[in-house]
């Protein structure tokens, strides 16, 4: 149970840095800003979020 809170938590990491990194390289004029980019930087934060606190949870359930 506690690998797979860790293995939510570094999923959910990665989509945190995707949702920053894109809007960065979209700002910096490396890459160019779509709706479909645009999306993905939206719900890789969102996915990310939810992720991380759901295996936080889930690690400190698992504590009890």
């Amino acid at each position: 149970m506690v690998a797979k809170s860790f293995n939510l938590m570094i999923v959910g990491l990665i989509l945190l840095v995707i949702g920053v990194v894109l809007p960065l390289l979209m700002v910096t004029g490396v890459l160019e800003s779509t709706y479909f980019t645009n999306g993905v930087a939206i719900v890789g934060q969102i996915a990310g979020l939810f992720l991380g606190l759901i295996g936080a949870g889930m690690h400190m359930a698992s504590r009890k």
